[in-house]
């Protein structure tokens, strides 16, 4: 069996495809591929594989996008960190999706659920795990209101609703309150993006997340990229990609 993994950070997609081999010795792994833009250019030019593994945001855009510009018949995992995603995900020719961090249960049963599905003739019916996911959408819809962290020799709590952006600096994730105060943060920022509200932070690229009432207007920049200001100073420019501005507009302005 032939898998693609589809995933731009190298670290998750080597991790990936580690435990697919030791979890199924026949499955090979033909292609690892980072962006939007490299998908579907391989997609167009090769056999499709038997099996796609699909992280939903790529550094160059969201991956629905593919399925927007290619025609993918196989089956589908989607790997992502963002539970909102879930029924979106189902939308195409999806048989599973798996949370982040993915462990070793959760895959085995995305495979085992492929290998189930391989030998029928029918059309899957995918609205029995559709209604599962509604019904975890629904009960869990509890985002963080705040997170303990360090402060000297004592933890103490930060509301998130006092937290203008969190960011990478030298691999350390710091997070700056409106008034300038910065914190260390013990998650990464696809797993704090998990626990914050969607509507209230927006993940604007690798190194930051940003809140909806931090933002003080946005700067049109070259290559149809906007670089967004925040009342909060930042010790670089925060640009988000030509392919994620119609995402950050629409979240912008919910």
């Amino acid at each position: 069996m032939k898998a693609v993994i589809i995933e731009d950070e190298k670290i998750a997609a080597q991790s990936l495809k580690s435990v697919i081999n030791q979890l199924d010795g026949s499955i090979e792994v033909i292609a690892i591929l980072q962006t939007v833009e490299d998908s579907v250019e391989w997609l167009t030019n090769n056999p499709q594989p038997d099996l796609l593994f699909v992280d939903i945001h790529l550094a160059d855009g969201s991956s629905f996008s593919i399925f927007d510009k290619v025609k993918v018949e196989c089956p589908i995992v989607f790997t992502t960190a963002y539970d909102e995603y879930a029924l979106k995900a189902f939308e195409v020719n999806s048989i599973d999706y798996l949370l982040k961090p993915i462990n070793k249960d959760d895959l085995q049963r995305a495979l085992n659920k492929y290998k189930n599905l391989k030998g029928q003739s029918s059309v899957v019916d995918y609205m029995s795990v559709v209604n599962q996911l509604l019904a975890h959408a629904n009960a869990v819809n509890n985002y963080k209101e705040y997170f303990l962290v360090p402060e000297r020799d004592k933890l103490i709590p930060l509301a998130t609703k006092d937290i203008a952006f969190i960011y990478i600096d030298l691999k350390l994730i710091k997070a700056v309150t409106y008034s300038g105060k910065v914190y260390y943060m013990n998650q990464n920022l696809d797993e704090l993006m998990s626990q914050l509200n969607p509507k209230k932070f927006f993940r604007a690229n690798r190194q930051y997340i940003i809140a909806h009432e931090a933002v003080k207007d946005i700067s049109i920049w070259f290559g149809n990229k906007i670089s967004i200001n925040l009342f909060v100073p930042t010790e670089e420019k925060i640009i988000v990609s030509k392919a994620r501005v119609t995402e950050f507009k629409n979240w912008y302005s919910f």
